[in-house]
């Protein structure tokens, strides 16, 4: 890519102009030159933001190559992008991982003989929220307890999807207007029982508000779960999924491709919960990760 600081052509200076035109001219020019060599130089936000914590992604250089190389992360291929003139490997690093893990990836380069990376797993502390609730209210029932298993089963085959799709944008947009909560990660304690972290970001909005796509993708499921209720997951390649659940309505069919910005649902309160809003969820490498890494931040109220 040619810098556009390098190939600024100096301005070109009227011959027929008084003095202090001239040098006014002059002054302005070389003013919007500086002006426009800092906007070039200007760091830009790159999505998704590296956190190598337990549900965060990993950032790992793989080096130059002339094609990409192959990444495994377990037993699941991990995305892998070119990012100028070298490859990166984005590695979703599951919740349950200890802090000062040092986790392993493997990677097989065209033509070349395979090898293991490792890099470090930071500290990052989640909250956690202490409830009392009536036993009937935590406990499930051997039908819906049996449902459950089936769906999860289900679940688990459609977010283990790797596809070798075209690389769509990874920097995604807010799905629905509204506050985003802090929900990531946080681990609720029933009457002393712990249960699974949560994996999503909710965002707080009406009964009947649009959900649009993060970013281009497929539709990979769609279905109405025990848990999540209405719930579309999208199929943005390489094992980049998001999920949208607790839908009212569900405005997209399986196979369909969806635009960014495209509707794909409304906001509703079906599945387990007690309001309307919309779960978002994030997944690398088959891991739930904080969406809040892919999403601009949110700017404060002044």
């Amino acid at each position: 890519m040619t810098d556009a600081r390098s190939s600024a052509a100096p301005p070109l200076v009227p011959l027929s102009v008084s003095p202090p035109a001239r040098r006014r001219f002059l002054l302005a020019a070389g003013a919007a030159l500086l002006a426009s060599r800092a906007f070039a130089a200007a760091p830009a936000t790159v999505l998704p933001r590296a956190a190598s914590v337990p549900g965060g992604v990993a950032r790992v250089n793989l080096g130059a190559a002339e094609q990409a190389p192959v990444a495994q992360f377990g037993e699941h291929r991990v995305l892998v992008l070119r990012e100028g003139a070298e490859w990166t490997a984005f590695v979703g690093i599951p919740l349950a991982e200890k802090a000062g893990t040092r986790l392993r990836l493997r990677v097989q380069r065209p033509g070349g003989a395979a090898e293991t990376l490792e890099f470090k797993v930071g500290a990052k502390a989640y909250a956690a929220q202490h409830l009392k609730v009536a036993p009937d209210k935590v406990e499930l029932s051997p039908e819906d307890l049996a449902r459950h298993e089936r769906e999860r089963a289900k679940l688990a085959q459609v977010l283990a999807t790797f596809s070798d799709a075209a690389t769509v944008p990874l920097a995604m947009r807010q799905p629905a207007p509204g506050r985003r909560s802090g929900s990531f990660g946080l681990r609720r304690y029933f009457n002393g029982q712990p249960r699974n972290p949560h994996t999503g970001m909710d965002i707080a909005a009406p009964t009947g508000t649009p959900v649009v796509a993060a970013t281009d993708g497929r539709v990979l499921d769609t279905g109405d779960y025990f848990f999540s209720g209405r719930t579309v997951i999208l199929d943005h390649g390489q094992g980049l999924l998001s999920l949208y659940a607790h839908l009212s309505e569900i405005d997209a069919q399986p196979q369909q491709f969806v635009a960014a910005g495209e509707p794909i649902g409304k906001v509703g309160a079906s599945g387990r919960v007690t309001g309307p809003h919309l779960h978002f969820s994030v997944f690398l490498n088959t891991v739930a990760v904080d969406p809040a890494l892919f999403l601009p931040p949110v700017r404060a109220a002044r």
